[in-house]
């Protein structure tokens, strides 16, 4: 029985061996085979036209998204008004040379702060040159105009604030306007940003 399963295999081996004989050459032809450098496409030529009106949709869609992270902090909540500029009373002198870190209105959920420094040699209520005041917010509302514009209303109030605050969002921007009434009337002028302290992470 061994001997026939050598023969056998013997007999498979020779005809492979064969057959691998009777298998043609293939050559592969490679001289006709063309490499081929690919140019970067010119850049496009905008005229001034094409190039402004590109610039305009780049701004428009900037503000846009400004608009809409401030509008959304204000109705979550957790913002700040961080004021340029400032006016006290009606007919008040326009206050610009002031520091945004010291002129703003917070609020942060159910709590506000409302704070002025002038730089004037007068210390003030707070030792800025001006006011500061905290409470508990309360009373808020929020309504839009046909425009877009987005206003807020609410309330400030402790044991010794007693404030109504209006601010005015303007739309496709985070510019914006605050009227503080109760007492002397101030308003600034300022940006709207996305604002959280630490007690309320």
């Amino acid at each position: 029985m061994k001997n026939i399963l050598l023969t056998i295999s013997a007999l498979l081996t020779m005809s492979l061996c064969a057959a691998a004989q009777d298998t043609p050459d293939v050559d592969i032809e490679t001289s006709d085979v063309e490499l081929q450098m690919i140019t970067p496409a010119e850049p496009v030529q905008e005229s001034k036209e094409e190039i402004k009106e590109r610039e305009k949709k780049l701004r428009e869609l900037t503000d846009d998204v400004a608009f809409a992270k401030a509008s959304n902090s204000m109705r979550r909540g957790y913002f700040v008004l961080v004021a340029d500029n400032i006016q006290l009373g009606n007919m008040g002198y326009r206050h610009y040379d002031i520091s945004p870190n010291a002129n703003f209105i917070l609020v942060q959920a159910e709590d506000g702060i409302i704070q002025y420094a002038l730089n004037t040699g007068n210390p003030g209520n707070n030792g800025l040159g001006g006011w500061t005041g905290k409470g508990n917010v309360t009373n808020k509302r929020i309504s839009y105009s046909d425009n877009g514009d987005m206003h807020m209303q609410f309330h400030i109030l402790s044991g010794k604030v007693n404030v109504d605050v209006f601010i005015t969002l303007y739309h496709n921007s985070k510019r914006a306007v605050a009227t503080i009434m109760g007492g002397r009337e101030i308003t600034m002028y300022g940006e709207i940003l996305p604002y959280r302290d630490n007690k309320h992470r």
